[in-house]
């Protein structure tokens, strides 16, 4: 059982990067060390369960309140991150506890993982409450100070909506542990995110039929897209969410198909040069020409005048 090593950012930051904050969150909530996609498929429901959970905290929140709260917003994100720092650490506890008792392999083994994992997530939870904090206190600085915390919120929040999107496809670079561990968490999350509603009654206003529908439409969409993602990771690569990942069989992405070697003729369908049919015959250079027939002898002109012209003698009549 390997893991990938390397730097986080792989050298790939500039300071010309910092420049574009969605550039930074590439690099940073996505590191060089969470391994890639087995296939297009599973990567395609990946994006699918990112796409979904993306509408079910933005598109369906913004339709219920009538409009887009920024405040209201940073709320909910500052209640997100609260609950991500719980709930992440509970649910792969619980998934190591399992593992441990399957016997077939110790915790040990994975300390390397789990600590690049929690960075992550202390990582992005530091990042968002840092921009709620900047919005909250922008007024505190004067008004060239406050201009300064703005420009410094607004690089900040499209650094960590940037870092969301990316955060909620590798999940804390938790695959890097267990392939299946980003869909598992991605299930509970949603659906610890629902049942306070549910509890409590907050239906947004709605009725009670459409007020389940905005609130569990979230969490059945992305379970059902993570149990489709976990399944084909089953019955494809024999990786199952209950076996401890030192008895997974060695997975590796698929290597890209060679091109094909260049065709003999040229593109444009014109044949390939086929020598002079007058030259001389190939592998004797030295050959004469058997070509041209109006070439130089013996194969030459059979007009042109020999060695001798018969007609070109002395007169018979003309005396010496």
């Amino acid at each position: 059982m390997t893991y990938p090593q390397g730097s986080w950012t792989g050298g790939a930051l500039t300071a010309r990067s910092f420049l574009k904050p969605h550039h930074v969150a590439r690099s940073v909530f996505h590191p060089t060390w969470i391994p890639e996609s087995l296939d297009p498929s599973v990567d395609a429901l990946k994006k699918a369960r990112v796409i979904a959970g993306a509408v079910a905290a933005f598109g369906v929140y913004t339709f219920v309140e009538g409009g887009f709260a920024f405040d209201e917003m940073m709320d909910n994100a500052a209640t997100a991150c609260v609950v991500l720092l719980f709930i992440t650490p509970l649910t792969v506890g619980v998934m190591l506890y399992l593992w441990r008792r399957s016997g077939a392999g110790t915790v040990g083994q994975l300390r390397e993982p789990l600590v690049r994992s929690l960075k992550l997530l202390l990582l992005f939870i530091g990042s968002a409450l840092g921009t709620v904090l900047l919005f909250r206190m922008g007024g505190a600085f004067g008004p060239l100070g406050g201009l300064l915390v703005s420009f410094l919120g607004l690089w900040m929040a499209v650094f960590v909506i940037a870092g969301a999107y990316r955060i909620s496809g590798n999940f804390f670079g938790t695959a890097v542990v267990h392939r299946c561990l980003p869909p598992l968490l991605a299930s509970v999350t949603t659906w610890l995110m629902a049942i306070p509603d549910l509890v409590t009654g907050d239906l947004h206003g709605l009725g009670l039929a459409m007020g389940f529908v905005f609130i569990l439409g979230a969490p059945v969409t992305v379970t059902g897209i993570a149990l489709l993602e976990m399944g084909r990771l089953k019955s494809r690569y024999g990786i199952r969410l209950a076996a401890h990942p030192a008895a997974l069989p060695p997975t590796m992405p698929p290597t890209p198909t060679p091109a094909p070697p260049p065709p003999s003729y040229a593109p444009n369908g014109s044949a390939p040069p086929q020598g002079n049919p007058y030259g001389p015959p190939t592998g004797y250079p030295h050959a004469p020409s058997a070509g041209n027939p109006y070439g130089p002898p013996p194969q030459g002109n059979p007009y042109a005048p020999g060695p001798q012209n018969p007609y070109n003698q002395p007169p018979p009549y003309n005396p010496r």
